[in-house]
């Protein structure tokens, strides 16, 4: 079994995709942080998703994956950066979700530092039907990591939730064929606003366009508020101060979970085994034969059930 990196060491995760793949990997970084609290935990990541770790004291250090002076080490035998040469010499521990079928990531670090390399995988095994999580803490088994919380988390300061009442909505995803039809999503929040005393919080960010300000523009000003293209640890926080989340297959859906937000997936064509967020707070909505044929009544009368369960808001009507 390999050794584990020196106390005062330096461990370092590497991590691409987009934010659903960065969020799932937190209970990475949390598994390591709690093993070897003595050493320096450091991300190469995006930036914008990285925030979120720091935020939450999961990581100590970003180093941004998309800087120009990375190339080198992705390219074969590539002409490697001095600085980040001797950065990767004070590494003990370097855990890699990069996709590196040919190991040129592996094979230049090694070419400037002794650190142990873990490769880890940069998509889950489908067919294997374990979730996404718990597939990515798998190798920190070289560690004798074992047994280690699949489920992210991210803490914001505590709010109790009051009047008024929010629920936070994101219809939008990465991929058009997540997403529930707008007109349906315009029925199903002027129902909210009609038939219960909830606010409807939007959140999203450019994948959205101009779907939120369709969508608030027919809901009554004091009942809306458009929360678009903020930093993650700002979303966070205001995703914890809503009553719950409504949404697609999406990494702000992920978000929401971690943040220990309950909340309803409209679920699409992922692999929900996989895919789903890890939260026994979240619900799904499977729409085997697509989210077009999903119904405006089938949602609401979820979504009403289950503000039921978070013990929410006030119901005037038999249904939304």
């Amino acid at each position: 079994m390999s050794s584990a990196p020196p106390p005062m060491g330096r461990i370092l995760v590497v991590r691409g995709g987009a934010l659903g793949d960065f969020v799932v990997t937190l209970p990475v970084l949390s598994a390591l942080r709690r093993a070897f609290p003595d050493a320096s935990v450091e991300l190469m990541a995006y930036p914008q998703f990285a925030a979120l770790a720091i935020a939450s004291r999961l990581a100590d250090r970003v180093i941004p994956i998309e800087s120009r002076p990375l190339a080198g080490f992705f390219g074969r035998n590539g002409d490697l950066d001095f600085e980040l040469s001797k950065y990767f010499a004070g590494v003990h521990l370097l855990v890699s979700y990069l996709y590196d079928p040919d190991f040129i990531f592996q094979t230049n670090v090694a070419r400037v530092s002794r650190a142990q390399f873990v490769l880890a995988p940069h998509r889950p095994d489908e067919a294997s039907q374990i979730h996404v999580t718990r597939q990515l803490l798998k190798p920190l088994e070289q560690l004798a990591i074992f047994d280690a919380d699949p489920q992210p988390r991210i803490e914001v300061t505590p709010e109790p939730v009051s009047a008024p009442r929010w629920l936070a909505v994101h219809p939008g995803s990465g991929s058009a064929q997540k997403n529930w039809p707008e007109s349906a999503w315009a029925a199903l929040l002027q129902q909210v606003v009609h038939d219960s005393d909830l606010n409807v919080c939007l959140v999203g960010g450019e994948a959205e366009g101009e779907r939120l300000e369709r969508l608030a523009a027919g809901l009554p000003t004091s009942r809306v508020e458009l929360f678009r293209s903020r930093p993650l640890p700002e979303l966070a926080c205001r995703l914890g101060r809503c009553l719950g989340f409504v949404g697609h297959d999406s990494g702000v859906a992920h978000l929401a979970a971690a943040v220990g937000l309950p909340g309803l997936v409209l679920w699409g064509p992922s692999n929900a085994a996989v895919w789903r967020p890890y939260s026994d707070r979240f619900g799904r909505i499977n729409a085997g034969r697509g989210l077009d044929l999903l119904s405006v009544d089938q949602v609401s009368d979820e979504l009403r059930r289950r503000w039921m369960d978070w013990q929410g808001a006030t119901v005037t009507a038999p249904r939304i």
